[in-house]
This record gives structure tokens, sequence and C-alpha cells, in this order.
């Protein structure tokens, strides 16, 4: 088995932090040992699987043992029996520890940040967009995430230019990721007489939000500006200066908040914003070097490609990158997305399994 190697060394590094979590001097640092802990409980199901693996291989081979030795025909029957038997589990369980010895994403249990923008369509892409934001957020009620306004801007009959979220909570980014690039729905809106469905669209960005350590920005690099707040929010938001504007003058990367009536708060909020938007456009280059060599069937955010359409006649939903389609659209616009995104995850481990 060409992973067996790989269990070993895996039983060896647990062991190897086991023996390290009852030394005193470790003990000593909490940070220490909540790294040691953490590491420890991600390679328990791995580890769990090879003892279940070499129990396998050790019935397998005693059974052959007796096949090979005994003269009772009956004991030999009952023998070959147990060898179909475990051969079938063995089978079941290297596609299992197939899947648990690919690498996890670093950045999936990461806090996000989302951004919607109207596309194409007119009125119609800002009302669309308006609907993807409550469809996230009915997602992360269901989750218990918590979700964080940063900015918005809105059409004149209810809809969105553009809005700009934070979600936080238990493994955010490994669900969400999947969730970036262009979505389009078909349907008829609401102020056309005649009937006709409507093509329109709207783009996701979801960035994993990052640490100041994983970001390192110059000062001198950044141009902030204060102005006015726009838009509701009483006399305070329109009369005080406490929106900013941060520019990043290497890349021309330029985010606002105008959400909070703190000009301290939208600050962090617009540094929160812009640390992800670099380190995403860090990742994406590194993401283009492989896509170099090979085509992506889930990609982590080809922002180009129209990955799902929303067809409202038909209450159908269908995403593009790995040929599903639901006809639950309803529920999934009331933040149903459960069943869409484990068949993207399914899909994203599969193709990461074919690859190794």
């Amino acid at each position: 088995m060409d992973f067996l190697e790989k269990l070993k060394g895996v039983k060896e590094k647990f062991d190897k932090i086991t023996v390290q979590l009852s030394n005193p001097e470790i003990l000593s640092d909490q940070s220490k040992v909540i790294s040691l802990s953490k590491e420890r409980s991600e390679l328990l199901d791995i580890v769990n699987a090879y003892d279940e693996y070499s129990k396998i291989i050790n019935n397998i081979e005693g059974n052959q043992e007796i096949i090979d030795t005994a003269d009772d025909m009956e004991l030999v029957e009952v023998a070959e029996a147990e060898i179909k038997e475990l051969k079938e589990k063995k089978i079941e369980l290297e596609e299992k520890i197939k899947l648990l010895l690919i690498p996890k994403d670093p950045d999936d249990d990461k806090n996000v940040i989302v951004e919607i923008r109207a596309g194409t369509g007119g009125e119609e892409a800002g009302l669309f967009a308006a609907d993807l934001y409550r469809m996230y957020s009915r997602f992360a009620e269901l989750k218990g995430w918590k979700k964080e306004l940063i900015d918005l801007n809105e059409t004149g009959l209810g809809g969105l230019k553009e809005v700009i979220f934070n979600l936080s909570g238990n493994g955010v980014y490994g669900d969400m990721k999947f969730e970036s690039g262009v979505h389009r729905v078909q349907r008829v809106p609401a102020t056309e007489a005649s009937g006709r469905i409507h093509t329109s669209a709207a783009s996701v960005v979801v960035l994993p939000e990052v640490e100041d350590i994983e970001i390192d920005l110059d000062p001198n690099d950044l141009r902030i500006d204060v102005y006015r707040s726009g838009g509701a929010g009483g006399q305070n938001v329109n009369k005080v200066e406490t929106a900013i504007r941060i520019t990043h003058i290497p890349t021309g990367i330029v985010v606002q908040c105008q959400d909070e009536r703190s000009q301290l708060k939208n600050r962090q909020k617009a540094m929160k914003v812009l640390k992800a938007r670099l380190y995403d456009m860090k990742m994406s280059e590194q993401i283009n070097e492989i896509a170099a060599q090979r085509k992506s069937m889930v990609r982590k955010g080809d922002r180009s490609d129209k990955i799902r359409t929303y067809n409202f006649p038909q209450n159908r939903v269908t995403d593009h990158r790995i040929g599903l389609t639901l006809y639950n659209l309803d529920s999934i616009m009331e933040g149903d997305l459960f069943e869409l995104i484990e068949k993207l995850k399914i899909a994203d481990r599969t193709e990461k399994l074919n690859a190794v």
C-alpha cells in the first residue's frame, strides 16, 4: 500500500506530540500546549484509522496462516469467509484513509469577508445581489455564525449595488470558499409586464480573514481619507467625518467603510478588508501557477467563470463546476445551502485525491 509509510509517519508524529504534552517544560507554556493539542487532535482520526487498518492486516495474515496449515476443512472455510469480509473492510478503509491524508486547507478554519456586487442586468441584478445577501445571512444564522456588516451601497428599489460583510464562527472559510464567482439568475422581474424571463448576474468574492502577522503593511504604502458618510444614519452620520477610505498605493486596491459611527471602528474594519484582499491576491498568484499545470474542477474562486445559475420558474439551481442540479431553489434562497456545499466539498476532495 503506497500510503502505508505516510500512515507510519503520522503515527510517529502523533506519539511524539503525546510525549511532548507530558513534558513539564511544555506544560508550563500555555500557547505551546494549545498548539500541540490542536495538532494532535487533527491527527487523531488518521491514527485511529491506521490502528484499525493494522488490526485488519494482522487478522488477514492470521486467517491465511490457518488456511495454509490447518487440516480441519470446516475451520479453513470459516477462515476463508473471514478473509473475504476483512478484505472488503480493508478496501473501504483504504479509501477513507486516502481522504484523511489529503492535506487540509490551512485557511478552512478562518473567518471570512464576503463581497457581493450587482453585475449585468440593471435593477434586477441589484435585487438579485440583495437576495444573495439574504441567503448567506440566513445560512450564517443556521450555522450559528456571527455576521457583521462592513459596507452597504443600496439601489433605489431595495436592491444592492454592493455589500461587504464579515462572517465569523467554526470552519467558515471551509464552507464558504466555493461561493466565489459569478452567480446568474433567471426569473420574471416584478417590473416585467409581459412575463418575459430576464437573466442577470451578481458576483461573490469570499476572502479568508487574515491575522496581522500574515500581511505586513507599510504605512507609507497607504493613503487614508476621511469623509462624511452618506445615506441613512441620523445627524451624526451625516455631519461628522467618520467614513474611511484606504488606498493601497502599490496595488491600487481601494477599500472603504462607513457602517460604524466611530471613525476608529470604520478604520479597523477597512483594514481587515484590505488585508484580506492583499492575502487573496497573494494566494491567487499561487493558484494561477497550479492552474497552469492542470485545470481545476472546483476552483478556489475564478471570478471570471459563471459558477451557478438560479432558475426561479423551474425552482432549479445548477452548479456548473460539478454539473449538479437541485430542484429546491426556494429552500436554498432561505439559506439551506448544506447539500450544495457538501457536494462541492466531496468533488473537491475527490479531485485532490485523483491528483495525488
